[in-house]
């Protein structure tokens, strides 16, 4: 569809494996990151760790320490809107490292960093927004429940099932993924967290809708905070005007509907905000992952009167020391600039919906596949609802050159998240694979 998706195809080189994964350079690195790393995770099984280590990327493929290429599906948990190394992000951070790599943050802010947040606020289908830069989602979804507090004066949040907002303490409070998350930190947590399943069915939606109405009589919850389309839960499609039927409630009883937009923005679930391509135009939107190009940046923009609820007599502020960075800010611009230029959120509509279609007819037949499901370049493959199942889709799939990730409270959905600019061959040429290792698990 566009020229940069056919000049991928001379990038993005199928796989090429040389040392069955992982090799011992890669054996060797990951028992030394066990010995310095802390421990994360379900106790290790015994014997040599499993995985890779990546020594560089281009494109859509990635070289580990043992020579061995791979075609990269999963883009960093999805944040590698244009791949590895993207020529043009390159060039921008190596000009803008002869400028300028810190400036004092909002004290006396960087141009590149007034100019990403110019950039931001005009994406908002609102004159006159409002934004706050930050590092990551995490802390992209801490300053917007700070927000929230500030605006309505009430800490209750309604969050959903299977939500990951990330793990800082704020966000922490409305991890729907995983009880365990939470588990040890329960009591410094923010307790007036609510908990709605997450809806992927009309039925659902409606039942979702009255839970919602129910909390918010209360008069307590000032947040609605959902992810326009559910990631790590599983790659889960809410039911068309979902979103806006929240954002019409939330309304009514003096709440904020708060959009998670860390994945699914800037293309990645084809529109540049999936929340307001849904028909809702959210109070506060966090940006995320791909923005910075590869670089750390993270952002949260909003209705100017809502912001406004920041200026107050006694000084409350949201920042840290390297949120809007000018390096990361650099990249940020750039990466806007790619994807508009070059249509990438079209592009993963269009080629995403063939792939798609693509995996459903090879997997359609197979007991161990429940579904395809998803939009554009956020996809998941159900594998059943049974436990563990995609972890292990997954390792077969390294030793055949694909790098893809998991979602699901139990890991039973593979996640496929590659760069919108993926060689159309690249991306295609995996879906042979990708059923062939799944009629493996029957």
């Amino acid at each position: 569809m566009t020229g940069k998706g056919e000049a991928a195809d001379e990038v993005d080189l199928p796989p090429r494996i040389v040392v069955p994964p992982p090799g011992p350079s890669s054996r060797t690195w990951l028992i030394r990151h066990k010995y310095v790393a802390a421990p994360m995770g379900p106790k290790p099984q015994p014997g040599p760790p499993p995985g890779i280590v990546y020594a560089s990327g281009r494109g859509s493929n990635v070289s580990d320490v043992d020579g061995n290429r791979y075609v990269d599906l999963a883009g960093g948990f999805g944040a590698l809107l244009l791949g590895h190394s993207h020529p043009s992000i390159r060039r921008v951070l190596t000009l803008q490292s002869e400028r300028l790599f810190q400036a004092l943050g909002d004290v006396y802010p960087a141009d590149a960093t007034i100019a990403l947040l110019e950039r931001l606020t005009k994406l908002y289908p609102e004159p006159a927004a409002k934004g706050i830069l930050a590092q990551s989602g995490s802390d992209a979804v801490s300053a917007a429940l700070k927000t929230a507090k500030l605006a309505t004066g009430k800490s209750g949040v309604l969050a959903f099932t299977g939500a990951y907002h990330g793990l800082g303490y704020g966000p922490l409070s409305a991890c729907g993924l995983r009880e365990s998350y939470r588990a040890p930190f329960a009591r410094e947590l923010n307790s007036s967290v609510e908990f709605i399943p997450y809806p992927g069915s009309a039925e659902g939606a409606a039942m979702a809708q009255e839970l919602c109405r129910t909390a918010l009589r209360r008069g307590t919850v000032g947040a609605i905070l959902i992810e326009p389309l559910l990631g790590r839960g599983g790659i889960i499609m809410p039911p068309s005007g979902l979103l806006a039927a929240l954002q019409e409630q939330a309304r009514e009883f003096g709440a904020l509907l708060i959009a998670d937009e860390i994945w699914t923005g800037l293309g990645r679930a084809g529109a540049w905000l999936s929340s307001v391509a849904s028909g809702a135009i959210p109070d506060l939107i966090c940006l995320g992952k791909g923005l910075g190009g590869g670089l750390p940046m993270s952002a949260v923009i909003g209705r100017e009167s809502v912001m406004q609820s920041w200026c107050r007599e006694q000084e409350v502020v949201h920042t840290s020391t390297f949120a809007g960075s000018p390096l990361a800010a650099s990249t940020a611009i750039a990466t806007l600039d790619i994807l508009s230029k070059e249509h990438l959120p079209e592009r993963a509509i269009s080629l995403g919906t063939r792939y798609a279609r693509d995996l459903s007819a090879a997997l359609g037949q197979l007991a161990t596949v429940r579904e395809v499901r998803g939009q554009a370049f956020m996809l998941g493959i159900d594998l059943g609802g049974r436990p563990g199942a995609a972890s292990r889709l997954q390792r077969l799939l390294l030793e055949q050159g694909y790098i893809t990730s998991t979602g699901g409270g139990e890991r039973e959905v593979l996640v496929l998240t590659p760069a919108l600019n993926i060689g159309e061959s690249a991306l295609l040429g995996s879906v042979a694979p990708i059923a062939e290792q799944a009629l493996r698990l029957d």
